[in-house]
């Protein structure tokens, strides 16, 4: 004598949601990471410039 209903197996309907829902979930997150980066642009230290290579000061001949 138990309330609960019989499972009844997934439908094609049932999966597309799922799927959506994780795509959805997958862009929210990449989206969230890009801002979080974008955000903390402002305070990483500037890389430091390297000099361009000039092959007369390596030959020493």
């Amino acid at each position: 004598m138990s309330d609960q209903k019989p499972e009844t197996p997934p439908t094609a309907k049932d999966k597309r949601k799922w799927v959506a829902a994780g795509v959805g979930v997958g862009i929210g997150s990449a989206a969230l990471a890009a801002a979080l980066l974008y955000a903390n642009q402002s305070r990483r230290k500037p890389a430091a410039k390297l000099k361009p290579s000039d092959p007369e000061e390596k030959a020493t001949d």
